[in-house]
């Protein structure tokens, strides 16, 4: 029975498992989208959600937090910076698995794991669109009246 056991182990040992998915996390931040096999890419998602979620909150401790798991500045540095700027607003699932089909030589089941915000294609019709007004030809702008021409000097004097 496997009661209470719902890490998935990837086959590695835990020093093992441990790097690979946090340089896997640094990959996904820095690129904004990687490509892996299913279980990696589920085992990547539960790991990384929880990061993006403390790096809404910028301050010194969130910030050692995700660092004594990701260990790399520059990663840190990107998610706490552009991403937490684009996922502010979202309450979570800030990632996103797309299935690929099977690899070639080991007929493994790959999938995309991406950052949901970073995706121009999928978010194209939720960005705000730019208002257009329509101006109808009858209330136009005001017409400039011409002003009168007063007499001058050599006109009162005929």
């Amino acid at each position: 029975m496997r009661h209470g056991k719902k890490i998935n182990h990837l086959g590695r040992k835990t020093a093992h498992r441990k790097s690979m998915l946090a340089n896997m996390a640094c990959s996904l931040i820095e690129h904004k989208r990687i490509n892996t096999t299913v279980a990696k890419a589920k085992a990547l998602k539960q790991f990384v959600e929880p990061l993006i979620t403390k790096s809404k909150d910028d301050t010194t401790h969130n910030r050692r937090i995700v660092f004594s798991r990701l260990r790399q500045k520059e990663s840190i540095t990107e998610l706490f910076g552009d991403v937490a700027a684009k996922i502010g607003d979202r309450p979570g699932g800030y990632t996103r698995i797309i299935k690929l089909g099977n690899r070639l030589g080991d007929n493994a089941d790959m999938a995309m794991i991406e950052l949901v915000d970073f995706n121009e294609i999928y978010n194209a019709d939720k960005q705000p669109k730019k208002k257009t007004t329509r101006r109808s030809r009858k209330g136009g702008a005001a017409k400039a009246v011409a002003p009168a021409v007063e007499p001058t000097e050599t006109q009162e004097d005929e």
